[in-house]
């Protein structure tokens, strides 16, 4: 009877444990630890272990138990499944809530604008600044020729794709894969030089290369959609009688660490990109142009212009012949000092 006695008593017992043990396992897995629910961003980086994504969640207070958590991600054999990224999660979420938006990639994304006319290494900085990619992983990403190719840009061997990542708005989330933007912004890039374009460069016998540098530096030329025509047709003007096009921002690109002065012994200076010294286009694009300067590029406007000076406040004067423009030089230039800087 004593045996029995002792039996019927640690059955009991352990009958109290294990309530006690699945009461607790459902108050954490099925209670929230919060009942009044606030949102709580958090930032998961690539690489980072299960233990430190539960701990960083319970430091956050959006779990109770960070040992539960890896457990159920365990037993679920969801250990690797986890996405890097940026959550928005909230303290009335499950454990099971949250493991799901974490395996099923649920991040926040981010309205990030690329402005017209910006480089890559601009273009990196905006990105790097976000925290959606790092500059340098980017900028490596840029130049890789297995990636170019694999983009259908092939004629850009030995080179980067700088001129083809178009300027627009995206939707990006944090910790993104370089490759993954890239790819979505040459893809609009391609989207924004249509079939009409393709046909028109092979019209004018234009490559799409050439016409993408053309197209840049209308761009770094001016702002204003109503000049890009005109500024184009005094480059293709130019082109055709073989006469140097002289842009400064091609010289700008070509100069490291470019300060914001241009002078007189930057315009004389070889690089590949100077268009004071050398005739033609310059190698590369020198920026990432819009949808505008693409047109433009392809379409310039009918007129004889040879020559335009700025008038400064963001427009230009536009000449046929060199006498008109030694006119506007001194007009808007007030001076002989500033007409190395303005001959176009």
């Amino acid at each position: 009877m004593p045996c029995m006695s002792r039996s019927k008593t640690l059955f009991v017992a352990f009958g109290l444990l294990a309530l006690f043990f699945i009461g607790s396992l459902s108050f954490l897995l099925f209670v929230p630890p919060s009942q009044s629910p606030s949102t709580r961003t958090i930032l998961i980086k690539k690489g980072t272990r299960l233990g430190k994504i539960s701990e960083l969640l319970h430091q956050e207070g959006t779990l109770r138990s960070k040992q539960l958590f890896v457990l159920l991600a365990t037993v679920l054999g969801k250990r690797g499944d986890i996405k890097a990224g940026e959550y928005e999660l909230t303290t009335s979420m499950l454990p099971m809530e949250i493991l799901d938006h974490l395996v099923t990639g649920q991040v926040k994304r981010h309205l990030v604008t690329i402005a017209e006319g910006y480089t890559l290494s601009q273009i990196a900085q905006v990105l790097d600044n976000l925290n959606i990619v790092e500059k340098e992983a980017f900028l490596q990403k840029t130049g890789s020729p297995l990636l170019i190719t694999s983009l259908g840009l092939s004629d850009l061997a030995g080179s980067t794709l700088e001129g083809y990542l178009f300027p627009e708005t995206y939707h990006l989330v944090k910790e993104m894969d370089p490759e993954e933007v890239i790819r979505m912004m040459v893809h609009q890039f391609k989207k924004a030089f249509s079939s009409d374009l393709s046909e028109k460069a092979s019209e004018l016998g234009i490559s799409l290369r050439e016409a993408v540098i053309l197209a840049s530096i209308i761009e770094k030329e001016t702002p204003l959609p109503a000049e890009k025509p005109l500024i184009s047709a005094v480059f293709h003007n130019r082109l055709k009688r073989k006469m140097p096009l002289q842009s400064d921002p091609t010289v700008i690109y070509g100069i490291k660490d470019f300060d914001g002065n241009l002078t007189r012994a930057h315009l004389l200076k070889p690089t590949p990109y100077n268009t004071y010294l050398l005739a033609g286009l310059p190698p590369t694009p020198i920026c990432n142009p819009g949808r505008d300067s693409l047109f433009a590029a392809l379409n310039p406007a009918p007129v004889p212009y040879l020559y335009f000076v700025s008038r400064n406040d963001g427009s230009h004067f536009f000449s046929a012949d060199l006498e008109e423009h030694n006119v506007a030089v001194w007009k808007y230039q007030k001076g002989p000092k500033k007409n190395h800087l303005t001959k176009k």
